[in-house]
């Protein structure tokens, strides 16, 4: 398998009509990790003013498959992930940090750590995920 590159991920997350719609980016990719932001809009809220608990889900759920994805290729879905609220997300921009936990041929298991950056650039984890990602065909052989 030949190595992915950010401009493949890039490429990638910009086949997805819906990270489309949000404006997330991949910032990161390579080396059993990615990192995926966003800019926090009005519209993403929540009837609190806080970024929408779903939109810190995307993040965790496409982070953790893009970092999965330097490991196992660009082949791979979600087999599932869990979430974990820490704080209200309240900022300018949301940061999604993965990074994979141990991989073998056909599953690989990672933990993603959210970020929230404050207009002053001061950044708060918000929540905290870890999921599996699963290869859709297998391993070449």
């Amino acid at each position: 398998m030949t190595a992915l590159t950010l401009e493949d991920a890039r490429k990638g997350l910009a086949s997805q009509p819906f990270s489309v719609l949000l404006g997330a980016r991949v910032a990161s990719f390579g080396n059993g990790a990615a990192t995926l932001e966003l800019d926090i809009r009005e519209d993403l809220l929540q009837q609190n003013g806080y970024l929408h608990g779903g939109v810190l889900a995307y993040a965790a759920d496409n982070a953790i498959t893009f970092a999965a994805g330097t490991t196992l290729g660009p082949d791979v879905l979600t087999g599932g992930f869990s979430i974990n609220y820490l704080r209200p997300a309240n900022g300018v921009r949301l940061v999604a940090e993965a990074r994979v936990l141990h991989s073998g041929r056909r599953q690989a298991t990672c933990r993603c750590d959210l970020y929230v950056v404050s207009q002053e650039g001061t950044t708060t984890l918000s929540a905290a995920a870890q999921g599996s990602v699963l290869t859709r065909n297998g391993p070449a052989r």
